[in-house]
């Protein structure tokens, strides 16, 4: 069955045309990601899907399947800002979700009798009281209370956790994603990652989350020059199978090109006057021509600002302390950075991360302790907020009010708009207003004003958001090779992992942990830990129901037998989940064996959950 069919969409902006004639269907089950470069029109293209912009032209159409629940999970989610956060949550079409909304109103007039009578009586109906209590559990899964909260007050990262919310209280069948992980937390984007794995939900994204692409995804559409080429698999299959399509689009050119070479001699030496035949052939020679001058030229960025030397003395913090009130963000950290150290650091949202930074970067003073900064030290901070510029200022000018010329190695130099270039701003987009960007145009625009500066220490704030995977890809390369310093604060987990050596684990109350290794290497022994305490847990609980097995009177034998059966499946599915997840730690595991895993584990899961409610179920009525 089909969810999603598109027929000649065409999309343009003034002379910019972003896609032409695209034709795509995605069918039940499919999990597909859309990747292109920054500015190619892959937002915009989800907007003409989701019915929000319209596309071009009466042979353009766009059509979603009848009857199937659709939810479109914007990149920066939109609410009236005046709902509170239930009242948000309760804004839906979901007959399910008007019921408990008439349930919640009725509550609030208990003096109403009979519109108490019909709201219960619409719940069970609807069988909705069940659903109701999943609403309040979902909300916990997500951390999102205070629920009488406005939606006005909230961050960016809780707007999107409560649209997440919303996205999965109304169970939709085909889910539209703009950028999902952007503003999450990490372990936010794990518990994201698993539930879009489920196999009864059929998928369209865009992210630059690779992990997202590798783990999730069981295809992979490139939006390049204006079409669409489809690659069946993930996102390692996706880079072979698109080098292969690369090399060939390369061997076909060649050989067009000697054919129009040789047909160029022909064209010359022919009179004016032609028959039909020669016609024909020319009319042949000018198709030829037109693929011969439209060689694909992919360009990339280059990074080669290369930042000044560090001197002995980096940055140091000595006992260094933070407070806002009662909620301490920093407590006694101490710490010296030394030369191309490269931290990243990780907690959930709220922590104080960002805080940190401005304490290390000397924006924020500390309460107790001092920072340290070197005599030679340049930071280069690259924040959240991004760049904040008017929007009547022209590309070029951004760059010209910091340097006219950029001073590279071995007294060489680059004008302002030769380095615009080499960020893929060619002369004429250097001429547009900052306002007519794409949000990751703007964030490469405002990566290249830090490079600028020349620093030795480079700290950024969440630098993946809206950038496109082949910029990041440059940009890892550049920070591995990076002579200086670098704390990054990220939610891109492929990210972190190809860059970090250390991290610094923000563990709540102002306690800091250095810890030894990247972002997987954490996860893999916080699973294991978490194994463990779950273990002792069940084994304590075990022996507590052993001791109390005589003193239920309420129990019959069968009941106590089929409690132990249950106890014991739980037991070996608990071990069958450890051991599934413990082969996740493998640096030799395929693609493939990740595909079988994630399902596998996601099974495993659902059979502990299911043999917990009857375990429980069990155990009260004794």
């Amino acid at each position: 069955m089909n969810y999603l069919s598109l027929e000649n969409v065409t999309k343009s902006y003034g002379e910019k045309v972003l896609f032409r004639n695209i034709n795509l269907e995605i069918s039940k089950g499919q999990k597909v990601a859309i990747v292109a470069k920054n500015g190619a029109g892959k937002s915009t293209l989800l907007r003409v899907i989701a019915g929000i912009e319209a596309g071009e032209g009466e042979a353009s159409k766009v059509r979603l399947a009848k009857g199937v629940r659709t939810f479109f999970l914007r990149q920066d989610p939109e609410f009236y800002e005046e709902h509170t956060i239930i009242e948000a949550i309760l804004d839906s079409d979901n007959p399910l979700i008007q019921a408990v909304k008439a349930y919640e109103n009725a509550l609030l007039h208990p003096d109403d009798l009979a519109g108490m009578e019909k709201a219960a009586a619409q719940m069970d109906d609807l069988k909705a009281w069940d659903f109701e209590a999943k609403i309040k559990e979902i909300l916990f899964k997500l951390n999102i209370t205070g629920l009488d909260q406005r939606v006005k007050h909230l961050s960016g990262g809780q707007k999107k956790r409560l649209a997440i919310a919303k996205m999965v209280i109304d169970e939709p069948e085909f889910i539209i994603l703009d950028e999902p992980t952007n503003h999450l937390d990490l372990d936010m984007i794990e518990w994201l990652e698993s539930y879009l794995q489920n196999p009864n939900l059929t998928i369209l994204m865009v992210t630059h989350d690779r992990y997202f692409l590798e783990r999730v995804c069981s295809q992979i559409v490139e939006l390049d020059r204006g079409q669409i080429y489809r690659y069946s698999g993930n996102y390692s299959e996706f880079l072979h199978k698109k080098a292969t399509r690369m090399e060939n689009e390369s061997i076909e050119y060649e050989k067009t090109k000697k054919l129009y070479k040789k047909e160029l001699e022909w064209v010359r030496r022919q009179p004016k006057a032609r028959g039909t035949k020669a016609k024909s052939r020319v009319d042949a020679f000018d198709d030829i021509k037109e693929k011969v001058s439209n060689k694909r030229i992919d360009k990339e960025v280059q990074i080669d600002i290369k930042g000044q030397r560090l001197g002995k003395k980096i940055l140091e913090a000595h006992y260094i302390s933070k407070s806002f009130g009662d909620i301490k963000i920093v407590e006694a950290f101490s710490y010296k950075f030394k030369k191309r150290e490269k931290v990243g650091i990780i907690g959930p949202n709220g922590v104080g991360k960002t805080t940190f930074l401005q304490l290390l970067t000397g924006s924020l003073r500390p309460d107790e302790g001092k920072v340290v900064v070197g005599g030679n030290t340049v930071f280069g901070f690259y924040t959240q907020e991004g760049i904040t510029l008017q929007s009547d200022k022209r590309v070029i000018d951004v760059i010209r009010d910091i340097a006219e010329y950029i001073p590279l190695d071995k007294g060489q130099k680059l004008t302002a708009e030769q380095l615009l270039e080499r960020f893929l701003f060619p002369r004429k987009q250097q001429q547009v207003f900052v306002s007519q960007l794409s949000g990751g145009e703007r964030r490469r625009l405002y990566l290249l004003t830090i490079l600028m500066q020349n620093p030795n220490f480079l700290i950024l704030d969440e630098p993946t958001n809206d950038l496109d995977i082949m910029t990041l890809n440059v940009l890892e390369e550049f920070l591995m090779e990076f002579p200086g310093c670098v704390i990054i604060i990220t939610h891109d987990r492929y990210f972190m992992d190809k860059i970090v050596d250390h991290l610094f684990v923000f563990e709540g109350d102002g306690k800091i942990r250095d810890f030894n290794g990247d972002y997987t290497d954490y996860r893999v022994i916080q699973k294991e830990m978490e194994i463990a305490r779950r273990s002792q847990a069940r084994k304590l609980e075990q022996q507590g129901k052993e001791q109390n097995k005589e003193t239920k009177p309420g129990l019959s034998y069968e009941q106590r037998k089929q409690i132990s059966r249950i106890e014991k499946q739980i037991a070996k599915l608990e071990e069958k989940k450890s051991d599934i997840e413990q082969q996740f730690a493998s640096p030799d595991i395929t693609p493939e064996e990740i595909a079988t895993l994630s399902k596998e584990l996601a099974e495993v899961k659902e059979q502990i959950e299911e043999k917990e409610l009857v375990w429980m179920e069990l155990v009260e009525e004794g």
